[in-house]
């Protein structure tokens, strides 16, 4: 949803936009009821922040979204290949379908 608001209301990052610069709920014409919290933001945490600490906290994102991917690939390996993680082995049921069917 993130990405089609963002999108609609500007620039998108791929096109010389910023990436995770989303406009405001309030401020679109878009939406055509009230929102009381921004989704990206609810609480204004990262309104006052640093650039070089929204910088950080950017980096700190991209290394989380990269662990969880190796973790899911972890579970999909001991899936199909019993052993292959020995750390999952005994917790993941082997699974003998296609694993990839969903996005095929």
């Amino acid at each position: 949803f993130l990405e089609w608001f963002s999108e609609s209301q500007g620039t998108h990052y791929m096109r010389g936009g910023v990436p995770g610069a989303y406009p405001n709920f309030s401020d679109s014409t878009v939406i055509p009821h009230p929102v009381p919290f921004n989704l990206f933001d609810p609480f204004g945490f990262s309104k006052n922040k640093s650039a070089e600490s929204k910088a950080n906290g950017l980096i700190k994102e991209i290394n989380n979204g990269r662990l969880a991917m190796i973790g899911i690939l972890g579970f999909i390996s001991e899936q199909r290949v019993e052993g292959s993680v020995p750390l999952l082995k005994g917790l993941v049921a082997h699974y003998d379908g296609e694993t990839m069917a969903p996005f095929a």
